[in-house]
C-alpha cells in the first residue's frame, strides 16, 4: 500500500556546505522531509557554500521557473594562477608573479566582464556538448570547444584586493568580490577570464551564494538546523514572492482550474510566469500571457 506523503508542499532554502554536491543535498532532504518528490532550482558547485533553492512536493513544478533567475554571490579570485577547473579544486596549470598589478588594471578588466557579455562556461561543468556532459569530456581528456553564450553581469565589484604568497611561492593578488548576475553564469569562468586578460591567470577559491531571485542567505537554513526543524515556506508565500501576483475572482479560478485560458490584463504582457490567486489567497497556477490570453505553465491546485 502506497502511503501519502506528509511532507508539505513548499520550498526549503539551504544554506549548502561545502563539499557536498546539490545532488547531496536533495538526497538529505528527500531523508529529512520523508519524501522522494524534492528537487533544486539550479545546482551549485561542490566547493561552493550558501544559497540552494528546493522545491518539495508540488513546489517542484516551479522549480525550473525559478531557476531562470538573478543570482548573487560574494567570492574570492586568485589572479597568478590558473588550474584546470578554474577553482581550487583543481589542479594548477600555470603559475605567474600577479604583485604588479594595479587596481586600475583589475577595474578595467571588470569593466570588460560586466553587462551583458558572451561567456565560455568552465570545461570542468556540467554543460551539455552532443548529449555528453562536459566534465566527462575533460577528464577523459578529450578536446573539445564550449560555445560561448550570452550572460548578464548587472554589478561586478571587488571589495578587497589582498597580496599573498602562493604554496608555490609565487605572488598572487587575493580578490574579495560580489557579483550580480543572470542565470546560467560561471563565477568562476569570470575568475579565469580576468586572470586571463591581465596576463597572469586566475581561478576561484572561494564561493557562497548569496541571493537566488527574491530569496536570501538570512532566510536559509544549514541541514544541521533542517534536521531538527524542517522549514518550509508555503507554496503561496514562495511564489508570490518570486513572481508577479494576479488576483482573480471565484468564477475565473473556476474557469482557470477548467484548463479555459482567460483574458490576461495587459499589466501581464511580457511579464514573464505570473502566480495566480484565488480569493481565499489559494496559489492555483503559474501562468504566462499569450495573446493576451493565460497560457498554464504549472497547476498547483
Amino acid at each position: 500500500m502506497n502511503r501519502k506523503s506528509t511532507a508539505p508542499d513548499g520550498l526549503v532554502i539551504v544554506d549548502k556546505p561545502s563539499g557536498f554536491t546539490s545532488h547531496d543535498v536533495v538526497a538529505k532532504m528527500r531523508g529529512i522531509a520523508k519524501t522522494r518528490r524534492v528537487g533544486h532550482a539550479g545546482t551549485l558547485d561542490p566547493m561552493a557554500t550558501g544559497v540552494l533553492v528546493l522545491g518539495v512536493e508540488k513546489a517542484t513544478k516551479l522549480l525550473g521557473h525559478l531557476a531562470l533567475t538573478e543570482k548573487e554571490y560574494l567570492g574570492t579570485i586568485r589572479l597568478g594562477q590558473t588550474t584546470l577547473t578554474d577553482d581550487a579544486e583543481g589542479e594548477i596549470t600555470a603559475s605567474a608573479d600577479a604583485s604588479r598589478i594595479t587596481r586600475e588594471a583589475i577595474d578595467a578588466g571588470i569593466a570588460k566582464l560586466s553587462g551583458a557579455i558572451m561567456q565560455v562556461p568552465s570545461k570542468v561543468s556540467a554543460i551539455k556538448i552532443d548529449g555528453v556532459r562536459s566534465y566527462k569530456r575533460a577528464r577523459e581528456g578529450e578536446e573539445f570547444e564550449i560555445p560561448a553564450r550570452p550572460v548578464t553581469i548587472s554589478s561586478f565589484a571587488v571589495y578587497d584586493v589582498r597580496d599573498a604568497v602562493a604554496e608555490d611561492g609565487t605572488p598572487v593578488l587575493d580578490l574579495v568580490v560580489s557579483v550580480v548576475c543572470s542565470s546560467g553564469t560561471y563565477i568562476r569562468a569570470l575568475a579565469r577570464d580576468l586572470g586571463a586578460d591581465l596576463g597572469v591567470g586566475g581561478h576561484l577559491t572561494a564561493l557562497r551564494r548569496t541571493r537566488v531571485g527574491p530569496y536570501k542567505l538570512d532566510s536559509a537554513k544549514t541541514l544541521d538546523q533542517l534536521q531538527k526543524e524542517l522549514a518550509v515556506m508555503p507554496i503561496a508565500e514562495a511564489a508570490a514572492a518570486a513572481f508577479p501576483r494576479w488576483d482573480v475572482d471565484a468564477k475565473r479560478a473556476r474557469l482557470l482550474m477548467n484548463g479555459v485560458r482567460l483574458e490576461m490584463p495587459e499589466e501581464y504582457a511580457g511579464a514573464g510566469p505570473v502566480a495566480v490567486f484565488d480569493p481565499e489567497g489559494r496559489f492555483l497556477a503559474l501562468v504566462e500571457e499569450q495573446k493576451g490570453k493565460a497560457k498554464s505553465l504549472a497547476v498547483l491546485s
